[in-house]
């Protein structure tokens, strides 16, 4: 098959620093076999990095995060960055989270990449709302930080106990109080919206300088 652009031209086109290697060969007009070895010499020189099988980046661009890979790490199931990397990346917590926490529509999971493990965490369909573009942007899906607060309440009332503690949680300023308590009667089982309701008004009454409550 020939080539109708070059490996350089093609990264140019797609215009975003996360790529497939499909995405790629369907640029350069050629096999994907042929397009991952060029892919994989790029990333000897240190020019790519290989996130994941089939998933490239270039961390050299300065609109480079590792959360543009979630929508590509989840597949054909909706995602959105959430939990306490969420409230991280707002300014709500000062709990600096090493693993990329994810709320999906899809199977609970971990992907382990060379940029660090994501872990994907099942939300019901009927709850999977309250995010919008970072920043503006359209890199990823971000839950607001009420969403985001909720969520971590959310799972820690199932199994497994996950965001049992939340320390140093700054809700002052404008986070939505009112937003936050929407979101906990949304939620469609009865038991679950009790325990969070609870643990969402522990949260809300506790001073500014005190560590979360144990949910």
């Amino acid at each position: 098959m020939r080539s109708s652009r070059t490996t350089a031209q093609a990264l140019q086109a797609i215009a975003r620093p996360v790529f497939t290697t499909r995405e790629i060969a369907a640029l350069r007009g050629a096999s994907i076999a042929s397009t991952s070895q060029v892919l994989r010499r790029m990333t000897a020189s240190g020019l790519l990095t290989a996130a994941t099988r089939g998933i490239w980046c270039s961390p050299s661009d300065p609109r480079f995060t590792r959360f543009a890979l979630v929508p590509f790490l989840a597949g054909d199931r909706p995602a959105y960055v959430s939990l306490v990397t969420a409230l991280h990346l707002h300014g709500r917590i000062d709990q600096i989270p090493q693993v990329v926490h994810v709320a999906t529509t899809g199977h609970t999971r971990a992907v382990r990449t060379a940029l660090g493990r994501f872990d994907f965490h099942r939300i019901q369909p009927d709850f999977f709302a309250g995010f919008d573009w970072y920043r503006g942007g359209r890199e990823f899906l971000i839950a607001s930080p009420e969403k985001a607060l909720v969520d971590c309440l959310y799972l820690a009332s199932r199994k497994g106990k996950r965001f049992r503690f939340l320390t140093g949680v700054d809700l002052g300023g404008d986070f939505d109080r009112a937003a936050a308590r929407r979101w906990v009667r949304r939620i469609a089982d009865p038991r679950i919206g009790k325990h969070v309701a609870r643990h969402l008004e522990a949260l809300l009454s506790a001073p500014a300088a005190a560590g979360g409550p144990r949910c």
